[in-house]
């Protein structure tokens, strides 16, 4: 158990290095680490806001990514030029594959280790919200089926934060 605590202690120390030099990829890296040791311990308080900023930063990065491309895909169709437009849409293509493998990383996070280890009404409920904004980051990209079904699940976990918070404020 002492080895846990010091590579635990070791990647948030890393983590902490890492959002000092903005290499937020390397810090969601050391805080997937750290995330994937509740089983030992939930997390602290610092250790699930390091975990937030470094997904914030990257995703934050990638979604912008989008929208400008998505932007200048709309420019060149109102021109007409066909060429740029596959381009574009390839381009783009690239973009929505990170956005998928970052959500799906820290969605994988919160449903395999994080909500299930939560013990208190705080935590379950900032898990909840989190899961609720990386689904929603998902449903603005995503198109069709995937679309609906991201929103779906934007909904319910909102609901699901809801949900904890009532039962929280419950009198027994």
């Amino acid at each position: 158990m002492a080895s846990t605590e010091a590579s635990r202690e070791v990647n948030v120390y890393m983590a902490k290095l890492a959002e000092q030099t903005e290499r937020y990829e390397e810090m969601v890296e050391f805080m997937e680490k750290v995330a994937k040791t509740v089983d030992v311990e939930e997390l602290t308080v610092e250790e699930r806001n390091l975990l937030s900023v470094a997904y914030k930063n990257v995703i934050g990065a990638q979604r912008a990514s989008w929208r400008i491309i998505s932007s200048i895909e709309q420019k060149e169709e109102s021109r007409g030029n066909e060429d740029h437009v596959k381009l574009i849409k390839d381009y783009r293509a690239i973009i929505e594959t990170e956005l998928n493998k970052i959500c799906d990383g820290i969605l994988g996070l919160l449903e395999s280790h994080l909500v299930p280890s939560a013990s208190s009404t705080e935590l379950k409920i900032f898990y909840f919200k989190m899961k609720g904004d990386y689904y929603r980051y998902l449903a603005e990209f995503k198109t069709g089926a995937d679309r609906k079904e991201a929103a779906e699940s934007t909904l319910l976990a909102y609901k699901s934060a809801q949900g904890v918070t009532m039962l929280g404020m419950t009198p027994t």
